[in-house]
Formats: C-alpha cells, sequence, structure tokens
C-alpha cells in the first residue's frame, strides 16, 4: 500500500506541475503520468489476482470441511434455548378475560 500512496503522490505533484509548465513540455509530463498509472494499475491487478487465488484457495479448504458435527451442535443449543411450552390445559401467560 505504500508503493500506491507514494505512486499517488508522484501523480499529485505533476498535476501541480503541469499548471505551470509550457505548452511543449506538457507531453512529457502526461507521459510520465501515464506511466506512473500503469503502474499502479499493474499493482492492483497483482493485488487483485493473489487475493483471487487466496478466496479460491478458502473455498476449496471450506468445500471439504464436515460441518454436520457443528449444525448438530447448534441445533441443540437452539434447542435447549427454546421458551418451554405451557402444559396442556394451562393458559400459557395469555389473558384470560
Amino acid at each position: 500500500m505504500g508503493r500506491l500512496e507514494e505512486r499517488l503522490a508522484e501523480l499529485e505533484k505533476l498535476i501541480e506541475e503541469l499548471e505551470g509548465v509550457p505548452d511543449p513540455e506538457v507531453v512529457g509530463v502526461l507521459h510520465r503520468a501515464v506511466a506512473l498509472l500503469e503502474e499502479v494499475n499493474a499493482g492492483i491487478e497483482a493485488g487483485l489476482l493473489s487475493a483471487e487465488g487466496e478466496a479460491r484457495e478458502i473455498g476449496d479448504l471450506l468445500e471439504r470441511v464436515d460441518f454436520g458435527p457443528f449444525d448438530a451442535a447448534l441445533e441443540d443449543l437452539e434447542g435447549a434455548s427454546a421458551p418451554a411450552e405451557p402444559p396442556p390445559g394451562s393458559s400459557g401467560g395469555q389473558g384470560e378475560g
């Protein structure tokens, strides 16, 4: 990320430089800006490819995990924390009138 920040700072300097550059030098400044943008783009693309590969690896690992015991335990916990049903014939806490 530090490299990206450096490139963005350089681009900001080039923008400031463009304001005072004589016309014949504008093309050179723009070429430097394009080169910086290409470098930034390449870094972003590399980061995205890396993240995509990591996400694929995580997906592959998750496909191999058996969550059955965890699901069963969660169902047991949810069943244990559910409110008890009122006994038959009682009002169940509802108003009688």
